[in-house]
């Protein structure tokens, strides 16, 4: 069931957004050659701890860490370690936080020192292909047109979108009906209705859309070793048009 949510609902996601946003900006500013994922988790953690809020991964069905950190060839649910990023990986950072019984969640994927023109443009890419998905969450439209979007601007450059992990619906659950896939399929999904709260995220590879999950049974990673980048919002859809509520 899709849950639509009232105005002072939106209101109290945008708080958590703001935060899960303050987090995303605070890990983005600390990557750089020689940090560690798990130096990361932990800023995120102090962060969203410090603004009374919960951190939304953390112990989420298992998952031992606050944040996200999936390199290079991985695509989403990378685990902090000790691994030590070098100069031309790429991140892609992956938070939420739970603030006053409502979540925020968004993702980021961030060049490591100087990276190739390659991984720029994917990164720069899978951004853009979430902006068209936002600019179709349109009322009276079906959710297939979010993901007919998302998908017509990665693969128009040549790019391939990942088929196993989509998108989803969000409010005072992390994860709620909508599935927001970044592909077309048969399903064209539900007409979009003011209310509805959807994070949408484009996940994007380099090479073939293929991917695998590897023995700690959370890393997903593209089964060709190519990069992926990954970039989310939580977007509220309003009377004035969709609206971003993970911004600082």
């Amino acid at each position: 069931m899709i849950i639509l949510k009232s105005q002072r609902e939106i209101e109290s996601m945008r708080a958590a957004g703001r935060i899960t946003a303050e987090a995303l900006i605070l890990v983005g500013q600390a990557i750089r050659p020689g940090v560690t994922t798990k130096e990361l988790d932990l800023i995120a953690k102090r962060c969203i701890e410090k603004s009374h809020a919960v951190p939304a991964f953390l112990g989420y069905g298992g998952f031992p860490a606050t944040i996200c950190a999936s390199v290079n060839g991985e695509v989403v649910h990378g685990i902090p370690g000790e691994r030590a990023l070098k100069c031309g990986d790429i991140i892609s950072i992956d938070l939420g936080a739970k603030y006053k019984g409502y979540y925020g969640d968004c993702a980021k994927t961030y060049g490591v020192g100087e990276i190739t023109d390659e991984a720029k443009r994917l990164i720069d890419v899978t951004e853009q292909s979430f902006y068209a998905g936002m600019e179709a969450f349109i009322e009276g439209e079906r959710l297939q047109s979010i993901s007919g979007a998302v998908q017509k601007t990665a693969e128009g450059a040549g790019f391939s979108v990942v088929r196993e992990l989509v998108g989803h619906g969000i409010g005072q659950s992390l994860h709620e009906a909508p599935n927001v896939p970044n592909f077309i399929s048969r399903n064209k999904g539900p007409r979009l209705q003011v209310g509805m709260v959807l994070a949408i995220e484009p996940m994007i590879n380099y090479g073939a859309k293929e991917t695998y999950t590897k023995a700690d049974g959370w890393t997903v990673c593209t089964e060709d070793g190519s990069l992926s980048a990954h970039y989310e919002h939580t977007v509220a859809l309003t009377d004035k048009g969709p609206m971003i509520l993970t911004l600082a």
